[in-house]
């Protein structure tokens, strides 16, 4: 008798798919992986420990230590970071280190806390701010997302800008090598051939070797000044071939009010690049971040720079040209970047490793630290270009503030007239723009303003204040601000739950928020509820008031036929190649030919920065509704909607 065949077994659940954040590449990829990323990494990160020394007056002993915390430090800080514990750490591909912010007002506090002289003796009153600092950071993280509005584009630009322009001082007494008077020849030569091999290599090379441009301007330029006798690396014989960094190397740490002030705005600025470099390595890596990572990755700052006071380093934050290189690679785990910790904290233990960059000629050290310095001016000028300085509360704020730092800059005596407890703020001019551009966007925009003002009109025609919009119900609260969307009313049912709003920009806020942090398939159906270009320019007036409500430009009018061609073939390719209309802000100067160039441009894009962009453009649309809505809250941009419209 023959049985039949088992019947085979019934599969088992399918494992879910790891996301390439939490994959693990092999030992060997792994490994050459992480090395590169410590390479891209390594200038940035040592450069910062070797212009404090250079400020403070250091001994080369004391600069190959702060190297070695440093680096060691860096390692822990990127485990924090990536790997994650708790509610700390975002776990995502991101690099720590030092953030150059610091660099300044640490100077400024160590030579404040010495009479001027420098040394050693100042650094335990550093550390003593930085971890306070870091302290105050990690208890701050969850509620961020609160205080973020005090530190609008122009308070940010203005700072990044003074703070560039003003560490480009540190950079001219390196590459005079502090000589009295007219500096040596050779010394010039040494920075301007370094600066030289990093602009040629930004210039001619790409991919991984275009991010390590400073390393290779070091690397050329200390070799060139071994084979010419002009620095030797003996230092490196007599380091030790082994050494941990102890807590408090350089002393029990002491306390001032002043420091810790000025330390803690650094990390609030700091806090706002970081909240920056996450979304943008969320959109990298294709994951969604929420305020919750947010929070996780500001308090893996505050708890990085505490280790940082305590292990003899500085404070840390997300280094964006990592997060640059992931997306050059398109390696996306997580792994990777711990891995890099691990070395970096390997060569935090080797010595002789820090005396190798402490070997690093003054000059030449100059040279690279002017390209770094003024590409940090570069992005505070870039973050002033998205705000509207013919507003003339936000050119008084960056006028005003630019002007004190530099006034500090040039003639640092001034600290003397003011009393010792006063002498850190004054003395750096980093310090004094950032106060001076915080305090001024706190009297400019938020000090008795929207008391009683108006910042709405129901659909009844009434205008009404925050109050009546926070007492509203969701259905009366969408009704009112329907208009802000094309059909969409999920991101004003979302923002309602928000309530309460201080004032018309945590309002305007809390709808973004709601857009930014939606589902991807909630964003991309909202994108597709919006006309493409081609349908919106060539659309007579009834069928405009139809399909938007927006003002538009008035450089369209006329268009001839090919101009009319030429756009819809554009909106055509678009839909094509990225399956959403071709959607954009119509500025009301905007011309044909920007409109043309801004859509080929956006051709060139990889379908998930697009995604972005496009997202982008449909918030600036809300926001250009939410402007002509809320007149009396924007007085200055419903003047300038007037002016315009006085023209029809």
């Amino acid at each position: 008798m023959t049985t039949a065949a088992a019947p085979p077994p019934l599969p088992g659940p399918t494992a879910p798919r790891r996301h390439p954040v939490d994959q693990v590449p092999p030992a060997g990829r792994l490994t050459v992986l992480s090395l590169q990323h410590v390479l891209a990494f390594y200038a940035g990160a040592v450069i910062v420990p070797l212009l404090i020394a250079s400020g403070l007056n250091l001994t080369a002993a004391q600069t190959i230590h702060l190297i070695n915390a440093d680096l060691f430090t860096c390692g822990i800080a990127t485990l924090i970071q990536s790997v994650g514990f708790w509610k700390v750490g975002v776990r995502l591909p991101i690099i720590q280190g030092v953030t150059t912010t610091a660099v300044s007002p640490i100077i400024a506090i160590g030579l404040a806390a010495t009479g001027g002289e420098g040394g050693a003796q100042g650094l335990p009153m550093i550390y003593g701010s930085i971890i306070v600092a870091g302290l105050f950071t990690f208890l701050v993280a969850p509620y961020f997302a609160k205080i973020l509005r005090f530190f609008p584009p122009v308070v940010i630009g203005t700072v990044l800008t003074t703070m560039g322009i003003t560490l480009l001082g540190v950079s001219a007494g390196d590459i005079t090598n502090y000589a009295e008077g007219t500096p040596a020849a050779r010394d010039i030569i040494y920075a301007l051939g370094t600066l030289g091999i990093i602009v040629l290599v930004q210039r001619f090379f790409r991919g991984f070797l275009g991010t390590i441009a400073v390393l290779l301007g070091l690397v050329i330029g200390t070799v060139v000044a071994v084979l010419l006798g002009d620095t030797s690396f003996s230092g490196v014989t007599e380091a030790s071939a082994f050494g941990v960094t102890t807590p408090f190397y350089f002393g029990v740490p002491t306390f001032s009010l002043t420091a810790i002030v000025s330390m803690i705005i650094v990390m609030l600025i700091t806090m706002v690049e970081t909240t920056g470099d996450v979304f943008a390595a969320g959109e990298i890596v294709g994951k969604r971040i929420r305020p919750q990572n947010i929070s996780e990755a500001i308090r893996a700052d505050g708890l990085s720079t505490l280790l940082g006071g305590v292990l003899n380093s500085f404070p840390y934050t997300c280094f964006a040209q990592n997060i640059g290189l992931v997306r050059l690679t398109r390696v996306k785990s997580r792994w990777v970047v711990a891995g890099a910790g691990v070395l970096m904290i390997v060569l935090g233990v080797l010595p002789k490793a820090g005396a190798v960059v402490a070997a690093i000629p003054s000059p030449v050290l100059g040279g690279a630290s002017l390209a770094l310095f003024a590409s940090v001016a570069l992005v505070g000028i870039q973050t002033l270009s998205k705000v509207d300085l013919t507003d003339n509360r936000n050119s008084v704020i960056v006028g005003t503030s630019l002007g004190l730092a530099m006034l500090v800059s040039f003639k640092p005596d001034i600290a003397g007239v003011f009393p010792v407890w006063a002498q850190v703020f004054v003395s750096s001019g980093v310090t004094v723009g950032a106060i001076s551009a915080i305090v001024l966007n706190l009297v400019f925009f938020h000090i008795g303003r929207q008391s009683g003002a108006h910042i709405a009109t129901t659909t009844e025609g009434e205008r009404i204040g925050i109050t009546e919009v926070d007492a509203m119900d969701r259905e009366t609260f969408v009704a009112t601000f329907g208009s802000l969307f094309n059909g969409a009313t999920w991101p004003l049912e979302r923002a309602w739950e928000a309530r309460p709003f201080s004032d018309a920009t945590t309002l305007r806020a809390a709808i973004e928020d709601a857009v930014l942090a939606a589902e991807r398939s909630e964003q991309d159906a909202l994108v597709r509820t919006y006309p493409d270009m081609a349908t919106l320019i060539t659309a007579d007036e009834e069928q405009a008031g139809a399909i938007s409500q927006d003002v538009g430009s008035f450089a369209l009018e006329n268009l001839a036929e090919e101009d009319v061609e030429a756009v819809r073939d554009l909106s055509a390719r678009y839909a094509e190649r990225f399956d959403m209309p071709f959607v954009a802000y119509l500025g009301r100067t905007d011309s044909f030919d920007a409109i043309i160039e801004n859509g080929v441009r956006r051709l060139d894009h990889s379908r998930g920065h697009e995604r972005r962009v496009a997202l982008t453009q449909v918030a600036e649309i809300a926001g250009d509704r939410f402007g002509i809505m809320v007149a009396d809250a924007n007085p200055i941009g419903s003047a300038w909607i007037r002016k315009f419209e006085s023209l029809q």
